[in-house]
């Protein structure tokens, strides 16, 4: 059975949390119980807590406060890949917002306050489609009910080119041919970011529908990202929040930490 980081802490807290009430209940009475009849007139000795009852009463405060942060207010998150160049670079350290689309559940994601929906532009967190236990981020491209096309490096909502603007070149490590891709900036509505585009490669052209209580994704880094074009859409139950800022940037080949990236925000 596979147990993701909330789950474990859900159940650490469980277990800690009983350990303690029923110490606090049952074995710490007995235990001073059994203490004062074995009492010298001399000397009152005092019950020693068993290790168990330590480490409960010492871990179950600093899992509950874990949790808590984790779960409902904010998580830190690794940039593994290259698919949101140049927005999120791999090495970037980021934080995301988990209760801006409202507060869930930990372990089962089930949503019980709900507090706002994906916009269109919002760089998300979620879990993978075809294997929940994998964390995804890209862009929210399509929204609910939405007919997105994407074709000659641009993105049709509703039959509706979204705008570009050509910055200059971009060079990337497994650039083809060592050609530069083009780095431009993105228009979705009043939206705007940069993306990159390779011009000698085409990838992921093709209509998609998006169903009620789905999310269409796309990577900023055009054509090296595996997102809905190839493997459908979100739905909403799998969303996990929306980065925010980079707290943390990290890079051997550049000698460490990328000091220039800490603080940004996401956007």
């Amino acid at each position: 059975m596979y147990l993701d980081f909330p789950t474990v802490m859900v159940i650490a807290a469980a277990i800690t949390g009983t350990v303690w009430a029923l110490d606090s209940w049952l074995w710490a009475p007995a235990r001073r119980k059994n203490t004062t009849k074995e009492a010298t007139s001399d000397t009152e000795k005092t019950a020693k807590d068993p290790i168990l009852v330590e480490y409960a009463r010492s871990f179950f405060p600093i899992i509950i406060v874990v949790l808590v942060l984790r779960s409902f207010l904010v998580e830190p998150f690794r940039i593994p890949s290259g698919s949101m160049i140049p927005t999120l670079m791999v090495g970037d350290f980021i934080l995301v917002n988990k209760f801006i689309y409202g507060i869930r559940l930990p372990a089962i994601n089930k949503k019980i306050i709900a507090l706002g929906e994906p916009k269109r532009g919002d760089v998300v967190v979620f879990r993978y489609p075809k294997n929940p236990r994998v964390d995804y981020i890209k862009r929210v491209i399509g929204l609910p009910g939405d007919k997105i096309s994407y074709r000659n490096k641009t993105i049709y909502i509703n039959d509706q080119p979204m705008k570009q603007k050509l910055i200059g070149p971009y060079f990337q490590e497994d650039t083809l041919y060592n050609r530069p891709d083009e780095l431009r900036i993105e228009y979705l509505g009043t939206q705007e970011h940069q993306i990159t585009v390779a011009p000698n490669i085409t990838l992921g052209e093709g209509e998609y529908e998006v169903p009620e209580g789905h999310y269409f994704m796309m990577g900023d880094n055009r054509d090296r990202s595996n997102d809905s074009r190839f493997w459908g859409v979100v739905p909403e139950e799998n969303l996990i929040g929306k980065a925010f800022m980079v707290w943390m940037s990290w890079d051997w080949d550049k000698g460490g930490v990328i000091l220039d990236r800490i603080g940004n925000k996401i956007k």
